[in-house]
Order: C-alpha cells, then sequence, then structure tokens
C-alpha cells in the first residue's frame, strides 16, 4: 500500500546515537579501521601493538579493545551492516568428447560471486551520497541560449528512452528506474610467482553522480570472480577450447544476474538514502570493458566494432549501427562462416544481455577512455607511428639519437612514462613533420573534451572539429608509408564518442580506469594480504570485511557518531580537563591538535604527474581558488626584508614592498604603484617569515578530485628542494578577472613566499618573476601559448610582489625545444634559465586545459 503524500521518512536507523554494536565505543571501532584497512596490519603485528598497549593499561586494571587479531576479526565479522556473503557455482564442458578428450573438457570451474540484487539495494539505501543521487532521466540545458549539456548518467537519452519504456507498461508506470552498470576485466597480482590472474566482475549503478562512482565511495562494488579456464600449450588453440571459453564467460553473466531479472518487469519496493520508500525496476546498463572485453561480450571477431557494421578492412567507413534485432535476424538466415566473414558475428554464442528485458549488448558498450584513446589511440599507434616514421627518415642510428633527445626532453619535466601523453607533442616539435605535431594537438583536443566533466552541444561541435582535424593530419603516416591502413577497433571508437555521450553523458563516469583503480582495493591488495597459497578465498573474505567496516562507518556516520576525532570526543565526554594531563596533545598550536581550528582538510596524495604535488581535497566545493602559504616558515631563511633582499639578489626589493603595501592599502588610487615616491609609502615592520610553498585549493571536476571536486596543489619556491636543487614553481595569476582563461590571466615564476604584518593585519605575499605572452592567440600548430621572460626597458627583470590572493594555481611551462639537441650535462632545474621561450602546457591536466585553451 502507497504511503499518504507527503509522508515524513522514518529514521534510517532505529539505534540510539550511543550503539557501537558489535564494537565496546568508538576507540574499538576506529582501531579496527586501523588496523585492517588503513595500515593493513599483518595478524603478528596486530598481536604486537595490542600486547604492547596492554602493558600500559595493567597498572589501570583495564585492556586494550581486542584480545588479539581472531578476536578483531571476530568483531568486525559480525557487524551487522554490509553483509553480502559470498556464493558458488561450478560449470564444466558437456559438449561432444573425443575419443582421447583435452584436459580441459575434465575440469571444473569455479565462480564465486555476491547476490547482485543485494548490493544494489545495499547502494540503494546507502544515505552517503543522498546528494549525489538521480531519481528519474533528466534533459539539463544551459541558460545561456537553451543550450543542452550532458553530466551524470541519467542526463542521458539512453535513461530517457529507458523510462519511457517503463512507463508503457501500467503495471512499472512511475517506477524509479536503477540500471545497473556492470565492468569486468582481468588484473594480474604477481607475475614471479606464476602470473596469478584473475577476474573480477563489478558492479555499480546510473543513478549515482559520475564524481560518486570515480571516487568509488561504495557505489562501486565486486560482485563475482570469474572463472579463468586454462589448458595446455597443445590444446589452447582448440576452436571447442575458444568457444567454451566464450560461452562460460556469458552463462556466468546470465547466472550472477538472474536474482536482477525479477525485478526488472514487476517493480519491487526499495528504502533509500534519503529515507523514502520508492518502487524501483532494474535494468542492465552500460557495461565498461576494454576491446578484448567487448569483443567476448558482443560475440563478434576480433578486429571488427562491438558498436557498428563497418567492414573490417575499412572500419571508418559509415556503416549501420549493430543491435540485437538484426543480430538475431542475421543469425537465422545466413551460415557461421558468412556471419563470421561478412558481419563480424560468431553466429554459434549468445550475448548474455538476451536473457533479460529491454537489454542489447550492442547498444550497451560503454566508452572507455583509458584503452581506447590513452593506452589504444596514443600509446600503441601514433607514439609507435612516430618512431616508425623516425627510423624510416633518418636510419636507425639517427632515429636513435632523435629518440634519446625526445626522451631528454620529456623526462626533463618530471613526469615518467605514464604521463607521457601531457608532454609528448613540444617534445617531438622540431623533430617530426608539422603534420604529426598538428595530428598530436588534435587528438589530445579530443581527449581532453571528452573527458570534460560536463558536455555541451558546443563542446560536441569541438570534439567533432578535433576528430575531423585528426584524421586529416594522420594521413602523414599513411603518404610516408609508416602505416598501410588505419582499420583500427580502438582508433575507430572515436567515431562513437558523440553518440555516446549523447547517450550516457559524461564518459569521465564510465572509464575502465574507474574499475582498474578498484582493482587495487578488491584485488590486488587482499591478494597480498593473503597467505598467496589458494589465496581467492582469503581474498573474498578480505573483501567482506572491507564492506562490513565501510557500511558500519556509513551507519555511524548517519548516526552523528564520528563527529570530530576519537581524542576530541573523548575529552568531550570528559567535560572540564586539566590540560597538564594532556599537555602536549592538546597544546592550542601543536599540528596534532584535534581541536585546531586551522586544522586543514583531510587528502588523499596521489602518484599524479600533474603539475606540483597534486592531492585530491576531499572537502566542500568551493568554485573559486584559494591559495594559503604553508604553516611553518622556514627558519634557516631571511627574517628581515632587507635579509631577503639580499638572499634573492634583489636590492630594490624593501622599495618593491613599500609600493606594493600602498597599492594594497589605497586599492582605488589611479596611479602605477611604480611611480609612487618610497617617502609617500607606508613604514613596514622590518620582520618577515618566509616559506617554502604554497597551497592552492581549486575546483577541477575532471581531474582526480573529492567528491566535490576539489583538488588542492603544493606550489614550490625553495632553494634546496629536497637538500637538493632548486626548484621554483610558476603559476597563473589572475590580472584581470572579467576575461576567461588566459586573456584574464599571466604568468609568473615564484622566486619566494613570505608574509609581513603592518597595523596587526598580516599580508601573505610572493616575489614573482613576470612572463610576456607572445601574441594575441595560442600557436596554431601546438594549440599553447607562448611566453617568454619579461624584461623592463633596462633589460633588468620583470620582478614584482603579488598577494597570494591573486594566485590561481601552478602553471607548467615546457621549453619551445626547436630542432636543438637538448646537452647532456643539463639539468632539469636549469630549465628556466637556459631557454628563452616556452609553451605553456595546456596538457598537464584537465583543468589547465580548460584554464590555457
Amino acid at each position: 500500500m502507497f504511503l499518504p503524500p507527503g509522508s515524513v521518512p522514518e529514521p534510517l536507523s532505529e539505534k540510539t546515537p550511543d550503539d557501537w554494536t558489535p564494537f565496546r565505543n568508538r576507540t574499538e571501532f576506529e582501531t579496527a579501521e586501523f588496523f585492517f584497512i588503513e595500515n593493513q596490519t599483518p595478524a603478528t603485528q596486530i598481536n604486537r601493538l595490542l600486547d604492547l598497549w596492554a602493558s600500559t593499561l595493567t597498572k589501570h586494571n583495564d585492556r586494550p579493545p581486542f584480545a588479539d587479531y581472531r578476536d578483531l576479526y571476530k568483531t568486525i565479522d559480525n557487524i551487522p551492516v554490509g553483509d553480502v556473503k559470498w556464493q558458488s557455482f561450478s560449470a564444466q564442458y558437456t559438449g561432444a568428447r573425443p575419443d582421447v578428450a583435452p584436459p580441459w573438457m575434465d575440469q571444473t570451474f569455479d565462480v564465486w560471486y555476491r547476490d547482485p540484487h543485494q548490493v544494489v539495494r545495499n547502494m540503494l539505501g546507502n544515505p552517503d551520497y543522498v546528494q549525489e543521487f538521480d531519481y528519474r532521466p533528466y534533459r539539463e540545458f544551459s541558460t545561456d541560449g537553451d543550450v543542452r549539456q550532458w553530466k551524470d548518467f541519467m542526463s542521458g537519452d539512453w535513461a530517457w528512452n529507458q523510462a519511457d519504456l517503463i512507463a508503457t507498461d501500467p503495471e512499472t508506470h512511475g517506477s524509479t528506474f536503477v540500471p545497473v552498470v556492470l565492468g569486468s576485466d582481468k588484473t594480474t597480482v604477481s607475475v614471479a610467482t606464476g602470473n596469478n590472474e584473475y577476474y573480477p566482475l563489478y558492479a555499480s549503478i546510473g543513478n549515482v553522480h559520475n564524481n560518486v562512482r570515480r571516487a568509488h565511495r561504495e557505489a562501486l562494488a565486486i560482485v563475482g570472480f570469474l572463472a579463468i579456464p586454462k589448458t595446455t600449450k597443445e590444446h589452447a588453440s582448440d576452436p571447442k577450447f575458444h568457444k567454451f571459453r566464450r560461452q562460460l564467460f556469458q552463462s556466468s553473466l546470465a547466472k550472477i544476474l538472474e536474482r536482477l531479472r525479477p525485478g526488472m518487469t514487476k517493480p519491487e519496493v526499495v528504502r533509500f538514502g534519503d529515507g523514502h520508500f520508492r518502487r524501483v525496476v532494474y535494468g542492465l546498463g552500460p557495461y565498461i570493458a576494454d576491446y578484448e572485453e567487448q569483443v567476448l561480450l558482443a560475440c563478434i571477431v576480433r578486429g571488427w566494432c562491438a558498436r557498428c557494421l563497418g567492414p573490417r578492412i575499412n572500419l571508418d567507413e559509415p556503416a549501420s549501427e549493430r543491435c540485437r534485432e538484426h543480430t538475431e535476424a542475421l543469425v537465422e538466415e545466413a551460415t557461421l562462416g558468412d556471419l563470421w566473414d561478412e558481419y563480424g558475428i560468431v553466429g554459434d554464442l549468445v550475448p548474455f544481455t538476451n536473457d533479460f528485458p529491454r537489454a542489447d549488448i550492442h547498444e550497451l558498450i560503454a566508452p572507455d577512455l583509458l584503452h581506447q584513446l590513452i593506452k589504444g589511440t596514443f600509446k600503441d599507434h601514433i607514439v609507435d607511428w612516430v618512431e616508425k616514421y623516425l627510423h624510416q627518415t633518418h636510419g636507425k642510428m639517427a632515429a636513435k639519437r632523435i629518440m634519446d633527445d625526445i626522451d631528454r626532453r620529456y623526462q626533463w619535466t618530471g613526469d615518467d612514462s605514464k604521463a607521457l601523453m601531457k608532454v609528448y607533442l613540444p617534445a617531438i616539435e622540431g623533430h617530426v613533420p608539422i603534420e604529426v605535431v598538428q595530428t598530436f594537438r588534435a587528438f589530445l583536443e579530443f581527449c581532453y573534451l571528452v573527458r570534460r566533466n560536463i558536455i555541451t552541444e558546443k563542446t560536441l561541435d569541438k570534439i567533432q572539429d578535433a576528430l575531423d582535424r585528426f584524421h586529416r593530419y594522420r594521413e602523414i603516416f599513411k603518404t610516408t608509408e609508416v602505416v598501410e591502413t588505419f582499420s583500427l577497433p580502438r582508433q575507430h571508437s572515436l567515431q562513437h564518442y558523440i553518440h555516446l555521450v549523447r547517450l550516457f553523458g559524461a564518459p569521465n563516469g564510465l572509464c575502465s580506469s574507474i574499475t582498474e583503480s578498484k582493482h587495487i582495493k578488491a584485488v590486488k591488495e587482499p591478494w597480498r594480504r593473503s597467505s598467496q597459497y589458494k589465496a581467492l578465498g582469503q581474498m573474498l573474505v578480505t573483501n567482506q570485511r572491507l564492506d562490513k567496516l565501510a557500511a558500519a562507518r556509513t551507519d555511524f556516520t548517519t548516526r552523528g557518531m564520528l563527529d570530530g576525532t576519537c581524542l576530541s570526543a573523548a575529552i568531550n565526554a570528559l567535560g572540564e580537563f586539566n590540560n597538564t594531563t594532556f599537555d602536549i596533545r592538546i597544546a592550542n598550536d601543536e599540528p596534532g591538535n584535534p581541536l585546531r581550528e586551522d586544522t586543514e582538510p583531510e587528502v588523499n596524495v596521489q602518484e599524479d604527474e600533474d603539475v606540483g604535488d597534486v592531492e585530491i581535497d576531499t572537502g566542500p566545493t568551493v568554485i573559486q581558488a584559494h591559495v594559503e602559504l604553508a604553516k611553518t616558515p622556514q627558519r634557516n631563511r631571511a627574517r628581515t626584508v632587507s635579509a631577503l633582499a639580499l638572499e634573492l639578489s634583489i636590492p630594490q626589493l624593501p622599495n618593491m614592498l613599500s609600493r606594493f603595501l600602498f597599492a594594497q592599502l589605497n586599492p582605488n588610487d589611479p596611479r602605477d604603484p611604480l611611480q609612487i615616491p618610497p617617502a609617500d609609502c607606508p613604514q613596514y615592520d622590518e620582520r618577515i617569515s618566509v616559506f617554502n610553498s604554497a597551497c592552492s585549493r581549486f575546483f577541477a571536476p575532471s581531474d582526480l578530485s573529492g567528491i566535490g571536486g576539489m583538488r588542492r596543489e603544493h606550489i614550490r619556491a625553495c632553494p634546496a628542494w629536497r637538500k637538493e636543487h632548486p626548484r621554483y614553481d610558476c603559476i597563473f595569476v589572475n590580472t584581470n578577472p572579467d576575461l576567461e582563461g588566459m586573456r584574464g590571466m599571466d604568468v609568473a615564476r615564484v622566486l619566494t613566499f613570505f608574509s609581513f604584518t603592518y597595523r596587526a593585519e598580516t599580508y601573505p605575499c610572493a616575489v614573482v618573476r613576470w612572463f610576456d605572452t607572445l601574441g594575441e592567440l595560442p600557436d596554431d600548430d601546438t594549440g599553447m601559448w607562448m611566453v617568454q621572460p619579461a624584461h623592463h626597458a633596462n633589460n633588468a627583470p620583470h620582478i614584482a610582489i603579488i598577494h597570494v590572493d591573486s594566485i590561481y594555481r601552478a602553471a607548467h611551462l615546457i621549453p619551445v625545444y626547436g630542432s636543438r639537441f637538448i646537452p647532456p650535462n643539463l639539468q632539469h632545474y636549469q630549465t628556466y634559465d637556459s631557454f628563452r621561450r616556452f609553451y605553456i602546457n595546456k596538457y598537464a591536466d584537465h583543468h589547465s586545459f580548460e584554464i590555457a585553451s
């Protein structure tokens, strides 16, 4: 029966705010989290630490939270929420057998899985991302000219069309549509111990926003480990074995997902994270997979496209889309040989989606930014073509010399091969024809445009333009006979991206980088924590415990039980306390003090190759950028303005600071501060604090970021970075906030950060050396703005003092190398002093692309 309209949802939990079941208190819960999740402490070390802890408590007749690791694990296992148990089924070959059967025909293959129906219900009931959830499909238009835009999955046409189908059935009309997003990908956990492979299957729901799925937040869950049939080398090429592997894959998916099938035609009532009950109808949504997996899923022949009927010899030839109805009609009429040769269809296999309503595997193949664009088209195709071009044009030895120079160029940026895509274009310029540079520019712009968090109709036009230019300029590789054909499935996939954006929203929410990232927590780390002998069972238990702890944290947070820190909660519970008891731990100026007002928000440091030291910021969304100096000044740096002027070899620094202070105090004075006589400027206190870094916090949802789209990076300005060489980063400075992008910004190099106090107000500042922007537009070939060090009329460097509030974020500059070879003895930290022109690298990350395009 329906609740009355306007009914207030009941509390999600009937438990009281002091019920920590199965833990006795917060300390026990957070200790379990620390041991099992944060530190991944081995059992022997858990026992050792608990023994040490117990030794400090015996005199108080008290005991530590757990007796030993068994007590810890047992308590985690007793957590009453988040429990979806693992189960299994077995499969075996049952077809015709030869007189001497190969070993694989007698083997039994186990598939482990968790009920995806319950996993999805847990996601729907999770209050952790209730504000990041769409309950219905929608179409979104910008206020600027009613231009349509796509963002999260439910903004796409596919979900809208599915809702239309559901609405035509009186039984399902008015139900909330819940698309189940799937993903699978083999992963290797260790080559050294026998090439251990696992085949995880993941599930999510299309209702959660892309940022939630990318940040995981329990909105991407492992629901199965598929079997990986193997056989001897003698039988590895047996067509029967190949067919068995493919059919086992399809049958396993159908079996695992069968509990969802009833809810796809008959609504069921589910309680959501906001406390309301809703009727829901499930459906199979997009499938995240690389190309090899797409071949398997769509039951097609390798070399063909899973989405369209483009001929294998020329995939880019215009062709109609594949669909379930057309494939089934062909299977009815054509021979297996004709299906294989003429349509690329494996006719004796049936996709698992045929067992479910409203599901068409050809339509459900998701875009894959990681494997189709970055690892595929970029790394495996056009980077390889450049090397072939150099060998073909210059010969073996000369080509190696050029490649060594290219390697030095991109290694100078501080990036490794994982970030090659961000620095490769300026590294090859001067060594290859301009058409090759333009090919890379077009491709990179395509990549950064489709990776945007919000894609508008105007963006789609830019995407099509970039794709057209890429197809036009890549012909250089054919005319120079580097390649014979561009009929490459992963490269061909670029043609489908505009259609896929319209169907599924921004592709960054469906990329295989999401599942590959999940591999670490769900597969690789549990494997390392196991005995590595028959490890799968241990890995399943680890995953179950991780889920239980995550669900417990969500439950406790929802009930307001995890505010502050464990120590601050204990102190508050004591009420009035004696400061001397905690004199070190809670001193107001101690960094470890949980009650400090200036404690920084929690961040996760990433091994990212972007400019600066990049961190994910889990704090709330703040659209405007904000820069703060480091918390601690440098004790071995200058303490006065005069000393800083001597340290930096800038004798005019005191006068510069006077004029800076005048400008700060008189923002409406129309005069140029440089023309103000020092005698007319305020007199400041000579004492200063010098800092080696500042932190910029800004909104960058298309990059690795927190749930609110926030990102942090450190900007360095220190004479001995890591006690080795100097490091002085470059920055974007807001100089005209009324203009967008580079037209409203300038670029500078930070020479130092410092602060001083005038009339009880602290002024955080930076001494910078300016760059001049060359031209009114970016470079025609690379698409990047060019700058050079700025000078005064007397050829002196243009140096200034700026307020840190005018700094936006770090800027990544790359030298304009031209055709010159880099001297082998030149070091990367000498870059800014050795070159005279630089590109502003808009390909450093997606946020830089938005600024510097």
